[in-house]
């Protein structure tokens, strides 16, 4: 599975408005929300956030990618951020995050979910990835980037 078979063009937000950690997941949700990917959106915020208080999803190396399970939703979807000055979200290494991606599914389908997290930090460990993200300057960079080095 490629995260481009996923993640809609129209769902990558640069730059992402909110300067918070719960900020930037609500207004990652409402991306998803209104392209009908939720039949509750406060339902699968509550689901993402819910994750989150349990160990923050901040990976490392200004990664983050806040996700949750929800009966909201019938399909994995995946909304990808960038904000102008990176985010605080109690990442493993401290650093704070420079691109945010949620990913929320259905509660009985986990295969999917496990598959994109484990795509999401494959593509990130790409050097070339990380410095293409640092120079996009539109949505459509960030997503040109992600359709040109993910595997």
């Amino acid at each position: 599975m490629k995260i481009t078979e996923i993640l809609e063009q129209d769902c990558v937000c640069y730059p992402l408005q909110a300067a918070d950690k719960p900020g930037v997941i609500a207004e990652l949700v409402d991306v998803l929300h209104a392209k009908g990917h939720f039949t509750d959106r406060d339902m699968a915020l509550q689901a993402v956030l819910a994750r989150e208080r349990t160990r923050s999803t901040g990976i490392g190396l200004g990664l983050a990618v806040p996700h949750g399970k929800t009966p909201a939703c019938e399909e994995l979807v995946i909304a990808f951020g960038v904000p102008e000055i990176p985010i605080e979200f109690e990442s493993a290494d401290g650093r704070p995050c420079r691109a945010i991606v949620l990913l929320v599914s259905p509660i009985d389908k986990t295969g999917p979910h496990i598959q994109a997290l484990a795509n999401v930090s494959r593509l990130w460990q790409i050097d070339a990835f990380r410095k293409a993200l640092a120079k996009a300057e539109s949505s459509a960079d960030i997503y040109a980037a992600i359709t040109r080095h993910e595997a």
